[in-house]
């Protein structure tokens, strides 16, 4: 099997992870792999070193970040003047194109809406890396970005914004966070086997 064809079934099996999950069933499903567990455990130490409190794992906005890394990865809705925040015409989601004026912003806070039964507002953060994205990659480039760090410790424009819930994925060169304000009941995620 070439790695287009495995790609390919990585792909579609996210996309039959997303059917299942709109019918609420798929939160025992989500796991992270060994790489984006490191990063939930780097973002999550960080902030508990500034008294911060931990986020809990969304099985919904993974299944979001999942889809939208793999989406960047395989897809490349980001090219021309359309940012990491964009999405594909392939996949079961709305495709945009996410500019750096934010007029599209309505397509990044519904997706978790649209793909899955989080009944709130998503907000990602994403990291590209021509080498491959990793836990320390991603987590050193938010770190050292104003509005990324901003976003994760809750400064500037999220002051006051307490997020009860997280999502992450990575896939290829790409890595995502996904935080939301409204607690996710739609099970656990896991580390995958």
């Amino acid at each position: 099997m070439s790695i287009v064809q495995i790609m390919n079934l990585w792909f579609s099996l996210i996309l039959s992870l997303i059917s299942v999950f709109t019918d609420g069933n798929a939160g025992s499903q989500i796991c992270l792999s060994t790489e984006e567990m490191e990063l939930y455990q780097r973002v999550m130490d960080y902030r508990r070193e500034q008294s911060l409190s931990v986020v809990p794992l969304s099985a919904s906005l993974t299944l979001v970040a999942q889809a939208h890394a793999g989406d960047l990865e395989e897809h490349n809705p980001w090219q021309g003047h359309c940012n990491l925040h964009s999405w594909s015409d392939h996949g079961d989601w709305t495709s945009c194109c996410y500019t750096s004026d934010h007029r599209e912003a309505s397509c990044m806070w519904n997706k978790p809406r649209e793909l899955t039964s989080y009944r709130g507002q998503g907000y990602e953060i994403a990291h590209f890396s021509s080498l491959g994205a990793s836990a320390l990659s991603a987590f050193e480039g938010w770190r050292d970005s104003k509005a990324h760090h901003a976003v994760i410790m809750n400064r500037q424009n999220w002051q006051g914004v307490e997020w009860k819930a997280i999502g992450i994925g990575i896939h290829g060169k790409f890595a995502v966070l996904w935080f939301g304000m409204e607690e996710d009941t739609a099970g656990h995620v896991s580390s995958c086997p």
